[in-house]
């Protein structure tokens, strides 16, 4: 799994931090996203892929290996 993060669509909802904060975080200065990991472990893989499902701008890219 890779994971990637468009930080232009980005909206700031935080949604996906909430969701997998290993994973995800926000810029302090405006909350865009950050990614912190782009192939998280498989515990976390689940939560990243429904925190990428639930985006509401669609700035988060699951791709599969």
């Amino acid at each position: 799994m890779r994971i990637s993060v468009d930080q232009d669509k980005c909206i700031a909802s935080g949604l996906c931090v909430l969701a997998v904060p290993e994973v995800f975080d926000q810029r302090e200065e405006d909350g865009i996203v950050i990614l912190r990991n782009d192939d998280p472990p498989p515990e976390l893989r689940e939560a990243a892929r429904e925190a990428a499902a639930n985006c509401p701008s669609w700035a988060i890219t699951v791709t599969e290996s």
